[in-house]
């Protein structure tokens, strides 16, 4: 009756749905492709007859969360088939620069009754593995139904998402309770978790911190710093709605050196224009990476990053980083990369998504937190002037990123426990 209710619910939104991904598609002329997909249709090309391990990554932050579970899964199981499903084109890109040919991807089906089973039906995995929190009804039922054993991997809830799921816990514990495994980031997810419902919780920690920079990355953008010279470069990574602005008029009052480059970097590629649109109504000097010889940056104050792919060498390029999402409540975006990279980090005080990370990351000295953007400024400010502390919290930020390495292998080890599928060591 609960999923009924909810599957008629589901259809009674489809012209929202429909009218959503339409509007979209202006700013996104990817989410016009690949239509039939999000409907569970996928034609017989699709098809491989490899046995197929399926794992769902939502977006950006996910897929790259995942790539090295995926890469590990690969070589557990070399006689399978990876099949790597997203909810966005962004993550689909990320999905094809990260990983290439050696995965299948796709669309999951929104949480229509059919769409799942005609979705299940088609690809047949082994196994499901769900990053996150993403928990959908009826395709939880569909896989325990069709003897699916389906993982909840890198799971994380706050105490705020925690009491959102509880209002729906007539819709929501059923889900939970019919997943196979739940591997959660901490014992504080851990807990909340079991409250909900989940079974076979096991703490594995966050596989994000398995995130190892690309050395090509890197270099690249180690000789875009050469380039600049002895200029000083602050990035604002991943800039969400509302803090590009609030972060310059903080910048303004922090008194930021005249011959700091800034480089915005949004978190997402159809507001590269807005933000552009943005800084030339201030009347700021902005190049744009699109435009950019990557040599000459002129009289540019401000760099924007209008590409995709490309976080690891604008870590590599700046002596700071401010983290989008922590200024504004948007609850953070990874700071872990920056961290692995070396670059010293500032965030805000919204880290709900990052909560546990963000605490032992300021902890270790690898982070410095502000309670606002006008604090958030003045601390890059300090670090970007005091070459000491900077040096000191970069080399924090790489102990950080090493210390909590790992999780990838413990939840591989988690999966040969509680599967019957024998890995490439012949162990369950």
């Amino acid at each position: 009756m609960i999923r009924a209710l909810y599957s008629l619910l589901l259809w009674l939104v489809t012209p929202i749905v429909m009218l959503y991904l339409w509007r979209r598609s202006f700013k996104q002329p990817a989410y016009r492709q690949h239509w039939r997909e999000r409907w569970g249709l996928f034609g017989a090309c699709s098809a491989n007859t490899q046995p197929v391990i399926w794992l769902h990554a939502v977006s950006v932050g996910e897929v790259r969360a995942a790539a090295p579970l995926i890469k590990d899964v690969m070589q557990a199981w070399p006689d399978h088939r990876v099949l790597l499903t997203c909810m966005t084109p962004t993550g689909r890109e990320t999905a094809h620069e990260l990983l290439g040919e050696s995965v299948q991807i796709a669309y999951l089906p929104y949480d229509y009754a059919g769409a799942t089973r005609r979705f299940i039906r088609h690809f047949k995995p082994v196994f499901g593995l769900l990053m996150e929190t993403e928990i959908w009804p009826n395709l939880v039922h569909v896989c325990r139904a069709r003897g699916v054993p389906l993982f909840l991997v890198n799971a994380r809830l706050s105490e705020k998402s925690a009491t959102g799921y509880q209002r729906w816990r007539w819709l929501a514990a059923p889900a939970f309770a019919e997943l196979t495994g739940t591997f959660a980031q901490s014992a504080a997810d851990a807990e909340r978790l079991r409250a909900l419902g989940a079974r076979n919780v096991a703490v594995t920690g966050n596989v994000k911190f398995d995130f190892e920079p690309a050395p090509a990355k890197v270099e690249h953008g180690q000789a875009w710093r050469a380039a600049l010279g002895p200029r000083s470069v602050l990035l604002f990574a991943s800039s969400r709605e509302g803090e590009e602005t609030l972060l310059l008029d903080a910048l303004e009052l922090a008194q930021l050196p005249a011959n700091t480059l800034l480089v915005i970097v949004p978190r997402h590629p159809q507001r590269f224009d807005e933000v552009a649109a943005m800084l030339a109504m201030r009347g700021v000097a902005c190049l744009r990476r699109s435009e950019w010889n990557e040599h000459d940056i002129g009289d540019a104050q401000v760099l924007l990053g209008d590409s995709m792919g490309e976080l690891t060498a604008w870590y590599a390029l700046a002596d700071v980083a401010i983290i989008g999402g922590s200024i504004l409540p948007f609850g953070s975006q990874n700071l872990i990369e920056a961290c692995a990279v070396g670059t010293p980090v500032v965030i805000g005080p919204s880290t709900f998504n990052f909560a546990e990370t963000a605490r032992i990351a300021v902890d270790a000295g690898a982070a410095r937190q502000g309670k606002d953007a006008v604090e958030v400024a003045r601390l890059a400010v300090q670090l970007l002037q005091d070459d000491a502390a900077r040096s000191a919290t970069s080399q924090a930020g790489l102990a950080f990123a090493a210390a909590h390495r790992g999780a990838t292998g413990r939840v591989l080890k988690q999966l040969a426990e509680q599967l019957a599928v024998p890995t490439a060591t012949g162990k369950p």
